[in-house]
């Protein structure tokens, strides 16, 4: 187990690491970026409580960083039309270039970390975290 801590954490410092000129370059703060980028990234979670949940930022850090964002004019606040309790948020035109740059550093960043691995280590890899992924929630049904 304490590899995999290990492991985890070693890619989190590594790609903060690959986002700090970017982030001072831009004057953004690493979660505002982080945030950022998951919404750009994947558009159907689009709630703070998303973000919260998914990306494991704690409410308040979500709460101000989000401020922030709308301050700046990177994200907008919306209604939902299926729940008007449910605001969505959405990514800017200004947000564009910064997210274009946050891709290509991602980009950038996952060919550095699978340097030295083939192909079929690499489909191997995912295949394994598939079945990890499958057995986890098997075993998260037998707690309901």
């Amino acid at each position: 187990m304490k590899a995999i801590i290990r492991i985890a954490r070693t890619i989190m410092q590594s790609y903060n690491a690959k986002c700090k000129p970017l982030c001072q370059e831009i004057g953004m703060p690493q979660t505002a970026f982080d945030i950022l980028m998951f919404l750009a990234n994947n558009p159907e979670f689009d709630t703070a409580r998303d973000i919260v949940e998914c990306r494991y930022i704690k409410a308040n850090l979500v709460s101000v960083n989000v401020e922030s964002l709308v301050r700046e004019g990177y994200l907008t606040r919306e209604k939902s039309s299926g729940d008007r309790r449910k605001i969505r948020l959405v990514c800017t035109e200004k947000a564009g270039p910064v997210v274009e740059q946050g891709r290509q550093l991602q980009s950038q960043f996952a060919g550095e970390m699978f340097k030295n691995v083939d192909e079929r280590q690499k489909e191997d890899f995912f295949q394994v975290l598939y079945i990890l992924e499958s057995n986890m929630k098997e075993m998260q049904k037998g707690r309901d």
